[in-house]
C-alpha cells in the first residue's frame, strides 16, 4: 500500500482495521524522545582540573579540584615530621628521668638537662598542635566536598546530611562514630563497581588507630596532671621515687600515642589518595545505564525504570480489554 492509502497493484483504497486505530484520547499525545544513550558529557564546571577528561566531566556536580587535596597531603607531611620530632622530645624526658631516679634526686648537673629537654619538648608540642589545627581546617573542607560528591554519585542513601561532614569531627561523644560511618557511605557511593566493592580495610585501620590515638594521649595527660600534683608537694623517700616513676610512666603513654598518631597520618595521606582516585574513576564512569527494556515493552518513550507512556495503540485506556472494535 502506497503512501495515499492505495494498492500500488490494483489502485483499490484500502481501509485499516479498526483495531489498529489509536484511541482518540491517545490521537493528540505525542511521545516524547528516547533518552539520550550513550550518555552525553555533562559541561565541565571547573576548566583544567582534570587533564585528560575531553569535553568535561562526564558526570555533573562533581568537584574535583585538586587544590585542596594537595595542600591537605602536604600539611599531613609536616604534621608526620613534627610528630616525629615530638617523641624525640618525649625521649629526652624519659632519658633525664630515668638519670634523676638513677642518682636518686635531682641535682644540680641534672637541672640543666631538665630545662632543655621541657623546652624542647614544649616547642615540639605547640608545633604539633598549630600543625594538627590546620591539618583539622583543611581535612573538614576536603571531607565535605567528597561528601556532597558522593550525594551526586548515590542521592539519597546517605545516613547524614552534608552538614554533618563538619560538625561531626567537633561534636562531643558523637565526633567517635559519625565520621567514620559517614566516611562509610561515602566509600560506598563513590566505589566504581558498586557498593560492595568499597574497600574497608585501609579505612578501618585509619579509624581505628585514630580512636586509640586519642584514648591513650588523654590517659597520658591524666597521669601526667597527677604526678605534677605530687611532685609540687614537699615529697621524700619511697613517695618522691612513686611520683617520678608515675611521671615516667606518663611519659611512656604519651609517647606511644604519638607513634599512634604518627601511623594515623600516614594512613590518612592514603584515605585520601584512595578516596580522591574512587571518585575520579566514578565520574570518568558517567551516569548509570538504562536498565534493559522488558520484553514486550516498546522500548521507544519509556521513562526510565517505568512503563510506556500511555495505553499500547488499540486498548482502551478506560478499560483493561482492548479498544472495541
Amino acid at each position: 500500500m502506497g503512501p495515499d492509502g492505495r494498492c500500488a497493484a490494483c489502485g483499490a483504497h484500502q481501509q485499516p482495521h479498526p483495531s489498529a486505530q489509536p484511541h482518540p484520547a491517545q490521537a493528540s499525545y505525542a511521545y516524547p524522545p528516547p533518552y539520550p544513550y550513550p550518555p552525553q558529557p555533562y559541561p565541565n564546571p571547573y576548566p583544567g582540573a582534570l587533564p585528560g577528561f575531553p569535553g568535561g566531566l562526564p558526570l555533573g556536580g562533581v568537584d574535583l579540584r585538586r587544590g585542596v587535596r594537595i595542600a591537605l597531603n602536604v600539611l599531613l607531611g609536616v604534621v608526620a615530621l613534627l610528630l616525629m620530632l615530638q617523641i624525640a622530645a618525649i625521649g629526652q624526658q624519659r632519658g633525664v628521668i630515668q638519670d634523676i631516679l638513677a642518682n636518686g634526686h635531682p641535682g644540680s648537673s641534672t637541672s640543666g638537662a631538665v630545662d632543655d629537654a621541657d623546652s624542647f619538648a614544649d616547642t615540639m608540642t605547640v608545633l604539633s598542635f598549630l600543625g594538627m589545627a590546620a591539618t583539622a581546617v583543611l581535612w573538614v573542607i576536603w571531607f565535605r566536598r567528597v561528601r556532597l560528591n558522593a550525594e551526586v554519585f548515590a542521592p539519597g542513601t546517605h545516613r547524614f546530611g552534608s552538614g554533618w561532614a563538619v560538625g561531626s569531627w567537633f561534636t562531643p561523644v558523637v565526633n567517635l562514630w559519625f565520621p567514620k560511618q559517614m566516611a562509610n557511605d561515602i566509600y560506598r557511593a563513590s566505589a566504581p563497581g558498586g557498593p560492595q566493592s568499597a574497600p574497608k580495610g585501609l579505612l578501618n585501620a585509619w579509624w581505628v588507630l585514630w580512636i586509640a590515638a586519642n584514648v591513650l594521649s588523654t590517659v597520658g595527660d591524666g597521669m601526667s596532671s597527677v604526678a605534677s600534683t605530687r611532685l609540687r608537694r614537699p615529697l621524700a623517700g619511697s613517695d618522691w621515687e612513686s611520683a617520678v616513676e608515675l611521671l615516667n610512666s606518663s611519659l611512656a603513654v604519651s609517647g606511644f600515642s604519638t607513634l599512634l598518631l604518627l601511623a594515623d597520618t600516614a594512613l590518612a595521606l592514603l584515605v585520601v589518595r584512595q578516596l580522591t582516585r574512587m571518585q575520579e574513576q566514578r565520574a570518568l564512569a558517567g551516569p548509570p545505564a538504562m536498565p534493559p527494556v522488558p520484553p514486550g515493552v516498546p522500548a521507544y518513550g519509556v521513562p526510565y525504570g517505568g512503563a510506556p507512556y500511555g495505553p499500547p495503540p488499540g486498548q482502551n485506556p478506560f478499560s483493561a480489554g482492548p479498544a472495541a472494535s
